[in-house]
């Protein structure tokens, strides 16, 4: 065979991996209204940039006639290309090949591309599309899907994962994405859970479909399991990529910082108003949010899930920044199991790759109940306590109003190496409530007056002290005194305020004791 033969033979093989399956299976795939492995990576990376590694990777199993079963890439794509010029590694998984399920050459392809990543220090994207593990395969497809969770442990916290849920992803697949920084499900057409709906009913006779099991929405408002739920691919394409741009490329970069079009010094007139008189009425935090960071720009995380807190991420003079504020228009913005869960997840997360996080904390306390008790509100709030404590990264915190307890406490306080705490002149930083705490400190003479008959005197009584309370402790004054506080300001300058304390803490120091790691409580 001459030299041209060759190159022949190469270009021909080329063509046949990049049909995978088939032009059938391609067809059956868009049909479903899904895009295939190669479209979806072209999608995502930068024209042109794609580097595919293990293009002629084969399958070595010859059970139940797999032998006779071959096709180049074995049902996936994998290499590097880039987004908006950053390199990332790029895994997708191909249904149009044996249902995408996993073998042992399939893993051994993901592995590779992981390894890369940490070996370069890049992100690594998987987009999963997959029937599971590939039965013929027993024992080598699970140890396969053991080696992709290990190298899933070992990169957290040291190169941002994200996983793309494009189809089914079920049983043991699960994981990966579990273990993986954030993920990404599509309305209607992707789903996960360990048990599908067969084994629910045989075991349980609980009749359920796919979507009821492990849908997109569930996942969404339920679970926790899925940060982002997009209504089609291309908007999921899209929010992969805009989620990229807030994140360093590994953990021992910075941000990155983009040029800043918006007045590092603008002012929000509307601020200085949008806290009610009435301390129980609510109030938007959205607009709070809006107001003050980059062209109103927020990429929100988990936004139907835990609605009692808002996490997400922004910029401020151009700086990616990680921010987490309670939300008064949902359960008066209490922390309870689910909020706790959910913010201390990103709190690490940001910790992890150098995101400084700003809080905005209006927080009337924990959600009391057995329900909560039960569901270990101690421990999930504890979490919250935990993250914040452990964060080494800028911390900048803002009251705008409640501020009570122990949920004061677990909100980025000083004392959990808060670096600037900023406090809006309508914050009440205190034990509890005025009302609650006149209860308790002056139980016993509000009863003596009503046992002796004088139930009004006794309301009178309870009223004035609510208003002795409110005057030493509803304003930031009192912990201002005593350096809690670092600086009471108006609620129209909190951007500049903001930007000013990020900037002063951009080359921030800070270690913690050395230690294998902590014992955080799960």
């Amino acid at each position: 065979m001459s030299q041209l033969d060759k190159i022949k033979e190469l270009v021909e093989l080329r063509k046949k991996a990049r049909l995978g399956g088939g032009e059938k299976a391609i067809a059956k795939q868009h049909e479903k209204g899904k895009y295939t492995a190669r479209e979806r990576i072209a999608m995502l990376l930068d024209e042109g940039s794609f580097e595919e590694m293990d293009m002629f990777v084969e399958h070595r199993c010859s059970n139940f006639g797999m032998e006779k079963k071959h096709y180049l890439g074995d049902g996936v794509v994998t290499g590097s290309g880039t987004i908006s010029g950053r390199l990332v590694y790029v895994f997708a998984q191909d249904f149009t090949v044996s249902a995408g399920s996993l073998s042992e050459m399939l893993a051994s392809k993901i592995c590779k591309v992981m390894d890369m990543a940490m070996k370069v220090g890049a992100p690594v994207i998987g987009l999963n599309d997959s029937g599971g593990a590939r039965l013929q395969e027993g024992i080598n497809a699970l140890a396969g899907y053991a080696e992709i969770f290990q190298r899933n442990i070992m990169a957290s916290g040291v190169v941002p994962q994200i996983s793309g849920i494009f189809g089914p992803c079920a049983g043991g697949a699960v994981y990966s994405p579990a273990l993986t920084d954030f993920t990404l499900m599509v309305e209607n057409t992707s789903y996960m859970f360990l048990t599908g709906p067969g084994p629910v009913k045989a075991v349980l006779g609980e009749v359920v479909t796919q979507e009821q099991l492990g849908g997109a929405s569930v996942h969404a408002t339920k679970s926790g399991v899925t940060h982002f739920t997009a209504t089609n691919e291309d908007e999921a394409i899209m929010m992969i990529k805009q989620l990229i741009s807030y994140l360093p490329q590994n953990n021992l970069e910075k941000t990155p910082r983009i040029e800043c079009t918006d007045p590092i010094n603008r002012m929000e007139d509307y601020l200085n108003e949008i806290i009610p008189d009435n301390p129980n009425e609510p109030y938007d935090m959205y607009q709070v949010i809006s107001g003050i960071v980059d062209n109103g720009e927020f990429m929100e995380i988990q936004p139907n899930y835990a609605k009692n807190i808002i996490i997400g991420f922004a910029r401020f003079n151009g700086m990616a920044v990680g921010i987490v504020a309670n939300q008064p228009k949902q359960l008066a913005g209490v922390l309870d199991c689910n909020a706790s869960r959910k913010a201390a997840r990103f709190v690490r997360t940001c910790d992890a790759f150098n995101i400084p996080i700003v809080t905005l904390v209006d927080v009337p306390g924990f959600l009391p109940g057995t329900g909560q008790e039960y569901n270990a509100v101690i421990l999930h709030g504890a979490k919250l306590l935990y993250a914040y404590g452990e964060c080494t990264v800028p911390k900048v915190t803002v009251t705008l109003r409640k501020s009570y307890g122990g949920s004061h406490i677990v909100m980025s306080c000083k004392q959990l190496r808060g670096d600037l705490n900023y406090a809006w002149p309508s914050s009440e930083i205190a034990v509890m409530g005025a009302s609650g705490a006149a209860s308790v400190l002056y139980a016993k003479d509000a009863k003596a007056l009503k046992d002796a008959g004088k139930v009004e005197e006794a309301k009178a009584f309870i009223k004035e002290k609510e208003e002795e309370y409110n005057k030493l402790f509803a304003t930031p004054y009192q912990a201002a005194k005593y350096g809690y506080i670092d600086d009471v300001i108006e609620p129209r300058n909190t951007r500049f305020r903001i930007i000013r304390a990020l900037d002063q803490l951009d080359n921030k120091k800070a270690q913690n004791p050395a230690k294998k790691h902590g014992n955080i409580p799960l």
